[in-house]
């Protein structure tokens, strides 16, 4: 392969992506929650730690959740609607696992936009590439039809988290240490 047809490729790819962490996320994430990823891995075993003292059957739903194997989010688009859920682990309850709701996917050609358009609680935020298997998403959580607050505004709209993708047809968030109620927060995607 030429020089020039292996930089035409990577430019290709570049466009199925969302924007790379190493650019613009940098600049972006407020320190807090730079903060929150760099602890991401003692915040989520803690939690899940707390699950156990759920209740059984969810708490096995949860792990079946968590041992999907993880899959590339290179060769897939996102976009679209999707079938969403809020997953709460840790903190004032072990684990509540609430219904379903909508939410929307959309590439505004500066990569993957995620709008949860139904329920109370809600978010709309950005994703960024970390990696083959993993995405960072800044956003900003709302209630009900209020309207959202810019990312950056402050603690308690302010969220961030590492997404993961299982399969074409399903994916989650996990947001560590939100400003309310649990210690990580799930956010399940189904088609």
């Amino acid at each position: 392969m030429t020089p020039r047809m292996l930089i035409a490729a990577l430019g290709l790819l570049c466009f199925a992506l969302p924007a790379h962490a190493d650019g613009e996320v940098q600049k972006l994430i407020t320190p807090a929650d730079k903060a929150r990823l760099d602890k991401y891995g003692e915040t989520r075993k803690a939690a899940l730690e707390e699950a156990k003292a759920g209740d059984p059957a969810e708490v096995s739903e949860l792990n079946a959740l968590l041992a999907k194997p993880l899959v590339a989010f290179s060769d897939k688009d996102l976009t679209g609607n999707w079938q969403c859920r809020t997953i709460k682990v840790g903190g004032i309850s072990p684990l509540v696992i609430y219904g379903w709701f909508k939410c929307k996917v959309s590439d505004d050609g500066f990569g993957w936009r995620l709008e949860k358009t139904s329920g109370s609680q809600r978010t709309t935020g950005r994703f960024f590439d970390d990696g083959e298997k993993r995405a960072i998403y800044l956003g900003s959580g709302y209630v009900n039809d209020n309207k959202p607050k810019r990312y950056g505004s402050g603690l308690e709209s302010d969220q961030v988290g590492y997404a993961f993708r299982n399969s074409a047809s399903a994916w989650r968030i996990e947001f560590p240490a939100p400003y309310y109620e649990s210690h990580l927060d799930i956010m399940e995607l189904k088609r």
